[in-house]
């Protein structure tokens, strides 16, 4: 069982990892972490995601907290609860003392789980890992049936709240496509859309459907976007698209696939002294072009490190690059595409030229992320050795530098090669970049030659 909690977030298969008993447990070893007296519990579109939800409201409720029921949203719905009060009949303002999002985000169907916020702050890392070891230690509790919850509509007060954040956007024309993939980003979307009177635009895929019947929604992968790519071939000029619980966009246009850290440097041009977080499968060139007007840093992939890292140094934003975007510039600092993609509409509204933008920035070639398979139990060691080779052989290889802060990304003069290993899954994660499509194939060819010593 130890193996579904993981570095972000609590993920396994419904009923074979994610059964009752598991699930109370959760629930009930969870609420000892959470000081204050409320806790939020919303959840995605799948087909078991309400049952999850009463087996984890049974743990909550054992443990003595008193649970607010939102219902269907999507995960950066979830967050915004835990950054506003909430208005409870009877009760008057209330701050929650965390909350829990229920979702399986861009995994296959049958996967379900669960993220995590207490006190504002994400639950990750060895907080998971020691929630799982109390709980294979605690096993045998019973946790009787107890769904006993407060209906609360947080989805009304995130709509409303959008809305009035972004009414200088009101009858904005924006002759765009939204793909909703089936996933939790058509509960709010359309309604923010109408408020605003936002016009020209169609969403795909609107309705919520944990089976997924059109396409897989991780927007990361090309054939998933398929249909908007149709779209802006049949005249539209902008595409939108999302993953399942809608933490994360992608954002296209008449020419390119924005990916999250190209996003990073659009938003932060329109900054005044940005200070922005990226991770270390970001382009050199953000990081180069960035730091000419404001500061940047680099720091591990995962949207938990990234968010805590945010808090922390009080920076105006951070990204990763598969589209987990966090504006703490007059938003809350969470991963929330919805968010986001108010964001990108102020852009287009001001006339911001994306192409033209985007072709000025020196011209590199670069992969997209190569996963290696290897095993649990040897992907971090693997890691270390190979560090401990380049570091030995530095002067040989002639490499310039070694950033470890997440794996080994290792820079040359005109290009660089990462290795890290998967916080979530058993591969490592490669992806290299360089000045030429020739120096592209040397980098990666050198970078796979030393991986394959040590697997």
């Amino acid at each position: 069982m130890k193996y579904i909690f993981r570095e972000y977030d609590i993920r396994g298969i419904f009923e074979k990892d994610l059964n009752e008993k598991v699930v109370k447990l959760i629930g009930f070893y969870l609420a000892k972490r959470i000081e204050g007296e409320y806790v939020l519990v919303s959840y995605d579109a799948r087909t078991h995601s309400p049952t999850l939800k009463n087996w984890l409201v049974s743990g909550l409720n054992k443990a003595g907290k008193k649970v607010i029921n939102a219902g269907m949203l999507p995960t950066g719905v979830n967050y915004f609860g835990n950054f506003v009060p909430l208005c409870l009949n009877g009760v008057g303002k209330i701050n929650i003392g965390g909350s829990i999002q229920i979702t399986g985000s861009h995994n296959p169907p049958e996967y379900n789980g669960f993220k995590i916020t207490i006190d504002k702050k994400p639950f990750f890392g060895k907080d998971i890992y020691e929630l799982g070891d109390e709980i294979i230690k605690n096993f045998d509790l019973d946790i009787e049936d107890n769904f006993e919850a407060i209906e609360y509509d947080l989805k009304s007060d995130y709509i409303n709240y959008i809305a009035n954040q972004f009414s200088h956007l009101k009858d904005l024309g924006l002759n765009a496509v939204f793909d909703c993939g089936n996933g939790v980003a058509g509960v709010v979307l359309r309604d923010i859309l109408e408020k605003l009177n936002i016009k020209n635009y169609e969403i795909l895929f609107e309705e919520p459907d944990g089976t997924f019947p059109n396409h897989h929604p991780d927007p990361t992968i090309e054939e998933n976007l398929k249909w908007v790519k149709d779209e802006i071939k049949n005249g539209k000029d902008y595409a939108f698209a999302y993953d399942g619980d809608a933490d994360r966009i992608a954002f296209l246009d008449k020419k390119y696939n924005y990916k999250g850290d190209i996003l990073l440097y659009f938003f932060a041009k329109n900054m005044k002294n940005p200070c922005v977080i990226s991770e270390v499968k970001a382009s050199q060139i953000v990081y180069d072009e960035i730091d000419k007007f404001g500061k940047t840093i680099m720091y591990k992939t995962g949207h938990s490190n990234l968010k805590t890292l945010l808090y922390e140094k009080n920076c105006d934003m951070a990204a990763e690059v598969s589209g987990h975007i966090f504006f703490n510039d007059r938003y809350f600092g969470v991963d929330d595409a919805i968010y986001v993609t108010f964001r990108i509409m102020e852009l287009i509204d001001k006339g911001f030229d994306f192409i033209s933008e985007y072709e000025k920035l020196p011209h590199v070639y670069n992969t997209d992320e190569i996963k290696i398979k290897t095993t649990e139990d040897k992907k971090f060691e693997i890691i270390e050795k190979i560090k401990k080779y380049l570091n030995e052989n530095k002067e040989k290889l002639k490499i310039k530098k070694i950033i470890d802060i997440d794996g080994v990304r290792v820079v040359f003069d005109d290009g660089w090669g990462l290795v890290r290993a998967s916080n979530t899954t058993p591969v490592l994660v490669t992806r290299f970049e360089a000045s030429s499509p020739d120096v592209l194939e040397r980098i990666e060819k050198t970078m796979k030659e030393i991986i394959n010593k040590f697997l």
